[in-house]
């Protein structure tokens, strides 16, 4: 596949890898996480104004750059590589995208906050029964004088401990909607966690919650969540890329200085073609995740049978690079001293985002199935 940045996508990746690799630290990052808010607020400001990128596929007239899925996949892959916690994905991604979708002055009021780091989002879509599947959704909205009430449940709400907006599906008599509920309203009860791999997520109680607005039209979401959940799997499909070539290249570089029998454990042929092995499966994977950025301006079944395949390549990809290079570390690859640990639970976490592996295979041959 040719697949070549143009000069500006070239300056984007070095100005973002440059940034991080001078101001994120990786054991000030799981400190954070661990006893602190779980994010690192300067960074998430920095990324907004010094950098820029919170905004730079987001559109001009919300304060954006007017970039598209390719500036998506630089920052991801290069947020993956440095292993960056902060809420990207959840915010910029799929929160912009179905506030982009939704239109009108609300949501153009919260793309604006979003570019300049005042606004995080977080999607409040799966419940217990749901599985991966966004469309069935028992919590409910009825209309009570010119407002909406939410009842219902919400499980594993990414980024929700640090959002400062809501993102909640229901259902109407017209069908499935989005609202935007605020965090701290009245009858809304978060139950929060950090996850394996140092993330924020929490469960989510909704008792006769008063929505503050609802997104878009009424019963017209599910076009809108579909569009969002395949460009989050090509955005979290270049993040695991990030990932798997720091994992691969830190993997390589201890074969060469690790020694046994007096010599390095690189020399032996067994190992070279385990880690010959892993460079096919990360090869794989970037030629999936640059297919799937590439059809997510397609036709909705063009987008959807791409998304799928990224998926179950990504998935089978970091499992294998993932329990590879902690073998080739021995117990040190699970130690948290090392780099490779952590990067291990993030691409075994994302093997599990937005559908497993086994589901995507059988969403593609569902897609790919003769009518």
């Amino acid at each position: 596949m040719d697949f070549e940045y143009t000069t500006e996508q070239q300056l984007l990746r070095d100005t973002v890898t440059e940034f991080l690799a001078a101001r994120y630290d990786l054991d000030k990052s799981r400190t954070a996480a661990r006893v602190g808010q779980g994010r690192q607020p300067d960074i998430w400001r920095a990324l907004a104004t010094e950098v820029g990128i919170l905004g730079a596929a987001l559109p001009e007239e919300v304060g954006g750059f007017d970039g598209g899925p390719v500036e998506t996949l630089i920052i991801a892959e290069a947020l993956g590589g440095a292993l960056v916690v902060e809420p990207y994905v959840d915010t910029v991604v799929v929160g912009a995208g179905l506030l982009r979708r939704a239109g009108g002055d609300r949501a153009a009021e919260l793309l604006r906050g979003i570019v300049s780091g005042e606004v995080i989002t977080a999607f409040a879509a799966l419940e217990a029964d749901s599985g991966y599947n966004l469309r069935q959704v028992s919590t409910t909205a009825r209309r009570e004088g010119d407002s909406w009430i939410l009842d219902g449940a919400k499980v594993v709400v990414s980024s929700a401990p640090l959002a400062t907006h809501l993102l909640v599906t229901a259902r109407t008599p017209a069908g499935l909607s989005l609202f935007l509920v605020d965090p701290a309203a009245a009858g809304l009860t978060m139950h929060p966690y950090r996850t394996i791999d140092d993330h924020r997520a929490a469960d989510l109680t909704l008792e006769g919650v008063r929505a503050d607005a609802l997104l878009g039209s009424e019963g017209t979401a599910q076009d809108s969540l579909d569009a969002a959940a395949d460009e989050a799997i090509a955005a979290i499909s270049a993040e695991a890329v990030g990932a798997m070539r720091r994992v691969l290249t830190d993997t390589v570089e201890y074969a060469k200085q690790r020694k046994q029998f007096g010599v390095p454990i690189a020399s032996f042929q067994v190992l070279q073609h385990r880690m010959v092995d892993m460079h096919l499966e990360l090869e794989q994977a970037i030629a999936a995740t640059y297919l799937v950025t590439l059809k997510l301006d397609a036709e909705p079944a063009d987008r959807a049978r791409a998304a799928a395949a990224a998926k179950a390549t990504i998935g089978r990809a970091a499992r294998f690079i993932g329990q590879s290079a902690v073998q080739l570390h021995g117990a040190m690859g699970m130690t948290e001293e090392l780099p490779i640990g952590h990067y291990f639970k993030r691409l075994t976490a994302i093997q599990y985002e937005w559908g497993t592996t086994d589901q995507h295979i059988a969403r593609y041959a569902a897609l790919t199935r003769p009518a």
